[in-house]
């Protein structure tokens, strides 16, 4: 089921200034990301695009605090990332499942709600829940071997889930999967984000999937990385797959493609 989103006033939610991030390496510095700028708003899905190596990963990284730019500002919720984490403002969703082969599905889940210190009755009603959201509800006791990697994939974002944050990172979560079920994925995130309105961040390699899921989408440069392009989608808020041939999502692609080669013709 699709629900329309309505904004009267756009809350923004993550801003970067001046983002400059270089890495000391044993042959000298990588200058990963330079000059990045950005803001995101409350219930935007966001996807980040460029080249492998481009520093999309990084600025994820940046946003959870993970990684520590070289200069510049970033908030999240007003804070710095770091606050914003100790505060678990956001779940991220790794390239892989990261699932624990010795926990069952339910197990996996509920291990944030075991560090956070959330009481077993909440834990029991957390974990229904966002079974139920990934539509993964009658496999809480199996173990992840048992799972196809789609299945296991939406186990994790169950458990990015399951303490209630309003943002999530999402690092290339699909990009390992044959097309038709990263479509289908696709297809359900696309309705999980409409249900939940979290604030979705997602980087990928692929321009239909940044199209098909995104509110904005953020085009990168090669190393180091810059922000290109910002396209505002004009898509309309119900998209079902077919919706990739139309006319505004092949322009939108189109405008994508002239933003990866505006970038490599800039090196």
């Amino acid at each position: 089921m699709f629900y329309e989103r309505v904004f009267v006033v756009q809350s923004e939610v993550i801003k970067v200034s001046n983002l400059d991030l270089t890495f000391e390496a044993s042959d000298g510095p990588v200058h990963a990301l330079k000059n990045v700028n950005l803001k995101i708003n409350k219930g935007d899905f966001v996807s980040f695009i460029g080249p492998s190596g481009c520093g999309k990963t990084t600025l994820l990284r940046v946003l959870a605090d993970l990684d520590e730019p070289t200069n510049g500002q970033v908030t999240v919720n007003g804070v710095s990332p770091r606050v914003a984490r100790e505060s678990r403002a956001y779940g991220y969703v790794f390239q892989a499942a990261g699932l624990y082969p010795w926990r069952n599905i339910a197990a996996n889940i509920k291990l944030p709600l075991e560090i956070m210190g959330y009481s077993k009755e909440e834990q029991v009603k957390r974990i229904k829940k966002v079974l139920d959201l990934v539509e993964l509800t009658g496999f809480e006791k199996k173990f992840p071997w048992q799972l196809s990697g789609g299945m296991q994939q939406r186990a994790s974002i169950a458990r990015a889930l399951a303490f209630d944050a309003d943002i999530l990172l999402m690092d290339e979560p699909f990009g390992a999967l044959d097309e038709i079920v990263r479509d289908h994925l696709n297809k359900q995130l696309l309705e999980l984000w409409k249900s939940t309105q979290k604030t979705i961040c997602f980087v990928t390699h692929s321009i239909p999937e940044a199209v098909y899921l995104s509110t904005k989408i953020v085009v990168m440069s090669p190393r180091p990385g810059r922000i290109i392009d910002v396209i505002e989608s004009t898509l309309p808020s119900d998209r079902p797959l077919e919706i990739r041939d139309s006319k505004d999502f092949v322009k939108i692609s189109q405008r994508v493609r002239e933003g990866l080669r505006a970038g490599h013709s800039d090196e």
